[in-house]
């Protein structure tokens, strides 16, 4: 009877080593239409050794992170949240505009400065902190191609720096893709006009954002 007791004993406690062991990461993605493109073939890559999810939707600017970043936390079981905005922020639209998105870089205005940029993503990670003890990783702005209707493409560049800074304050770990992906871009963009990309385009970024990624979940 005491054999049988201990093996059912050891039986339990073996089943629950296993099931711990088996559990994989959780990691949150929350980013704009650019992290919509790449998310399947992240999740593709981590298919065996993380679950990814990416917040409901598009997250457009830091306006809406702030609105939504609680909802979008959740219980704040996350064991990686990544996240990133900017493409909306530095977005000059106009109403007239009929381009799409009423993008206009000539009499549009701006959604957000950088300063208001910078403040936005200072209360965003303050936020995420009180929510979670998930590890967080900022992705930077991808490339904007000059001709692009409604942004400049150098804004790219200094709200990057500016959301560096509100990273390194936080220590916040960043990714920088914004080189990585003017690369990319220059063979499979969806055009000189346009900050999105073909799929063949969206697989590469997925597999930058994925090598990044492992190293955080060995």
């Amino acid at each position: 009877m005491k054999c049988h007791v201990r093996f059912l004993f050891v039986l339990f406690f073996a089943t629950v080593i296993s099931s711990c062991t088996d559990e994989k990461p959780k990691i949150l993605i929350i980013g704009d239409s650019i992290s919509l493109g790449y998310t399947p073939f992240v999740k593709a890559n981590f298919a065996d050794k993380a679950i990814i999810e990416h917040n409901p939707g598009n997250a457009q600017h830091t306006g809406t992170g702030l609105q939504k970043i609680k909802e979008w936390i959740g219980d704040g079981e996350w064991d990686i949240v990544q996240f990133n905005w900017g493409l909306w922020d530095l977005c000059y639209r106009h109403p007239d505009s009929k381009v799409q998105g009423n993008r206009d870089k000539v009499n549009g205005k701006v959604t957000f400065s950088v300063e208001d940029y910078s403040a936005n993503l200072d209360s965003i990670v303050a936020m995420l902190k009180e929510r979670t003890d998930a590890k967080l990783i900022f992705v930077t702005i991808s490339y904007v191609p000059e001709k692009e209707a409604g942004r400049f493409s150098d804004d790219a560049l200094k709200y990057n720096e500016a959301a560096k800074k509100i990273m390194e304050k936080h220590g916040v770990e960043v990714n920088d893709v914004f080189e990585k992906s003017a690369m990319i871009h220059s063979k499979f963009g969806s055009g000189q006009d346009n900050v999105h990309y073909t799929e063949e385009g969206y697989k590469a970024l997925g597999e930058t954002i994925s090598n990044f990624l492992f190293k955080k979940i060995e």
